[in-house]
C-alpha cells in the first residue's frame, strides 16, 4: 500500500529541533521525501504498523501533528505531479 506521512514538529525548542531530525529519519528509513515534511512510503501492513508505532515514539502528541494517508488501489491514478521532482517506481525495475 502507499501511505503518505507528513509531520508538522514544533521547533520552538532545542529539544523540539531534535525530535524533528528523529521523526525525519524515521520516515527516510521508510520512504522517500517528496516535500520537507511529506513522505511516500511504499508499505505493507506489519511495516506500516512499524512506522505508526516509530513515529508515535517520536513525536510530542501535545505540540506536534502527525498523519498517515493510506491511498487505496489503484492509487497511480490517483497522484498527480507537477514540476520537476520525480518520485521513485516501486513496482518498477531497480537498476543499480
Amino acid at each position: 500500500m502507499l501511505v503518505i506521512v507528513t509531520y508538522d514538529v514544533s521547533t520552538e525548542t532545542p529539544e523540539g529541533r531534535r525530535r524533528l531530525r528523529r521523526v525525519a529519519k524515521v520516515c527516510e528509513r521508510t520512504g522517500q521525501r517528496v516535500q520537507k515534511s511529506v513522505f511516500e512510503c511504499q508499505v505493507d501492513q506489519m511495516q506500516f504498523e512499524a512506522l505508526e508505532r516509530d513515529l508515535l515514539q517520536e513525536i510530542d502528541l501535545d505540540q506536534d501533528n502527525l498523519r498517515f494517508y493510506r491511498l487505496t488501489e489503484p492509487y497511480q491514478m490517483r497522484i498527480k505531479q507537477y514540476g520537476t521532482f520525480r518520485s521513485i517506481d516501486f513496482t518498477g525495475p531497480l537498476v543499480v
